[in-house]
């Protein structure tokens, strides 16, 4: 005799595409029910894809068929297809595979900027998007472990090196390329070199997106990242105390000058669940960002509370929007996932992308650190203020050349 049992016995058996984890164990099957020889599933998935809902039905029609001869009723929930969309955007772009770059940032270290990058970029992956995360944090490469890649060699191609695969999306760490353990004391020059070969020297497949893992503060990294490619979305990683927002609003005032659209602002440490009553304390305070997201008119993506299987999650390699999805934790993490992509959409559709008012613009052999390089950056800027108040009032910008 047919059961829900046995229904749900051959479901444990069908993949979500592109993932080495069921249907089930994902919790995206959300009812079945069994009447004789009649059969109906009801899952909801993330993706938007056409071609993921078309394998799922031939996988779960192709299992269940092996109960017998049965009366099947699929029904399969997905989110609307996004808006597509191309890499136009003006400027430099060294890494043109890519469809949309995103930035996420913090004012100092040790706020959970990787923990953010990680999950986020899997949640994309589960919706349907085709990934990269790169981690670029010079000083502290730490997304190697959470992503269950620790001593890993990557595979090189002539001059390139391949990208690793993990939980759906394609992964390049500092930290892969250097020793184990091996103190990075680098001068501005290096960093930058070493961030355009991450973009330049990995074979990055054609991503929807890339999110790279930016190292704390705004200085050599997050410039030479501005200039190299057209950034979509840029994410300020913090927490609650006050002391940590002072550093976020340098973060955002650093992507205004950049001229990088702000998604939002991700709050971690946002109370803590004890795991044994499930209860919530405020032991850092919580929700003190939506003043600064309101003063950056931008919004808060999501408040992560500190939990232990987000710890858990990170030493060993499993992160929690995948191993726990309906979680509360994993549930906010596909929430601000989904609401990143959005950012980025709007951001395409009113042509806010891209770096060409940021491109370094000197003469032949002088050096952008230089004296000489920022006395000629600040002649030319003052230049370009007094041109556009000129243009504003319909006189002479007292350059000579108007006459």
């Amino acid at each position: 005799m047919l059961t829900i049992e046995n229904v749900k016995e051959k479901l444990a058996k069908v993949m979500y595409p592109g993932f080495a984890k069921s249907i089930l164990d994902f919790g995206f099957i959300k009812d079945v029910a069994v009447d004789g020889n009649k059969v109906a599933v009801y899952i909801e998935i993330t993706s938007s894809a056409e071609e993921v809902e078309k394998e799922l039905r031939e996988n779960i029609t192709k299992e269940l068929s092996m109960l017998g001869e049965i009366d099947l009723n699929l029904a399969i929930h997905k989110p609307q297809a996004p808006k597509q969309m191309s890499n136009s955007m003006s400027g430099n772009n060294m890494t043109p595979q890519v469809k949309n770059f995103v930035m996420v940032s913090s004012g100092k270290g040790g706020v959970g900027k990787s923990t953010t990058s990680v999950n986020l970029a899997i949640a994309l992956a589960m919706q349907g998007k085709k990934v990269g995360l790169l981690d670029a944090d010079i000083y502290g490469p730490n997304i190697p472990r959470m992503m269950g890649l620790d001593g890993q060699e990557p595979e090189i191609i002539g001059n390139k090196i391949m990208p690793y695969k993990a939980y759906g999306v394609e992964v390049m760490s500092m930290g892969s390329l250097v020793e184990e353990g091996k103190a990075l004391v680098w001068r501005g020059a290096m960093i930058q070199k070493a961030i355009q070969q991450l973009l330049r020297d990995i074979l990055w497949s054609e991503l929807d997106c890339l999110i790279i893992d930016m190292p704390p503060g705004t200085g050599d990294a997050q410039l030479t990242l501005a200039q190299s490619v057209p950034v979509a979305a840029g994410i300020n990683v913090t927490t609650p105390q006050h002391v940590a927002l002072d550093d976020s609003r340098r973060s955002l005032e650093m992507f205004s000058k950049l001229h990088i659209p702000i998604a939002g602002i991700v709050e971690n440490m946002s109370g803590f669940v004890c795991p044994k009553c499930g209860e919530e304390s405020d032991i850092f305070g919580k929700g003190t960002c939506e003043d600064l997201a309101k003063e950056y008119s931008t919004k808060v993506l999501a408040n992560i509370p500190i939990e232990p299987n987000i710890r858990v999650g990170g030493d060993d390699g499993k992160p929690v929007v995948y191993f726990y999805p309906d979680s509360k934790t994993g549930k906010k993490y596909l929430q601000a996932a989904a609401q990143l992509w959005e950012s980025i959409e709007k951001a395409n559709a009113n042509g806010e992308i891209g770096n060409s008012e940021i491109q370094p613009n000197l003469p032949a052999g002088v050096s952008a650190c230089s004296t000489e390089g920022q006395a000629y950056k600040k002649e030319q800027d003052e230049k370009k203020a007094a041109a556009k108040e000129a243009e504003k009032s319909g006189g002479c910008c007292g350059g000579g050349h108007c006459s």
